[in-house]
């Protein structure tokens, strides 16, 4: 099986969910769909039938959720030391050449990115372009756009 490298901090946020779902959600659900049975017809028994689809979604991210975990690559970027290149994990500010804006991103695993966060995918164009470089270096994105030049400002391993 292949590994899937993960952040610690992703890691522990995965954890935190499979926790929170065997230990809250699933009593949760068994309570709602006991209580269901007690109406009586369960063909015709609206309550029931949605608690059972709460239970399979439910045991589904529990079965995902593990899954992950046991495949995980968990790498851990604040306990290396920073020579300045970017790698999975690390926290890269950007300055866009043509626009004189900057940016900052994380860049994590697959699960864990989220643009609105700033946590982009290690398989984004822009990850994929900026892994391996080092700080001070002027790298050239493909993106939907067209072809961006961002000087790399910042590495950080946080």
């Amino acid at each position: 099986m292949q590994q899937i490298p993960m952040t610690a901090k992703g890691a522990q946020q995965l954890r935190e969910e499979l926790n929170h779902l065997k230990s809250v959600k699933r009593p949760q659900i068994i309570q709602a769909i006991a209580e269901a049975r007690e109406h009586g017809d369960l063909k015709e028994n609206a309550e029931y039938h949605a608690a059972r689809e709460q239970q399979g979604f439910c045991e589904g991210r529990i079965q995902d959720i593990e899954a992950k975990l046991s495949v995980a690559q968990i790498i851990d970027v604040t306990k290396m030391p920073n020579n300045g290149k970017v790698i999975f994990g690390a926290t890269v500010t950007l300055l866009n050449l043509d626009t004189d804006s900057e940016i900052t991103y994380r860049i994590v695993g697959d699960d864990e990115a989220d643009i609105k966060n700033n946590l982009i995918s290690v398989n984004s164009p822009i990850a994929r372009g900026l892994i391996g470089k080092s700080q001070d270096d002027v790298v050239n994105i493909q993106t939907p756009a067209g072809v961006v030049e961002y000087e790399i400002i910042e590495v950080e391993y946080l």
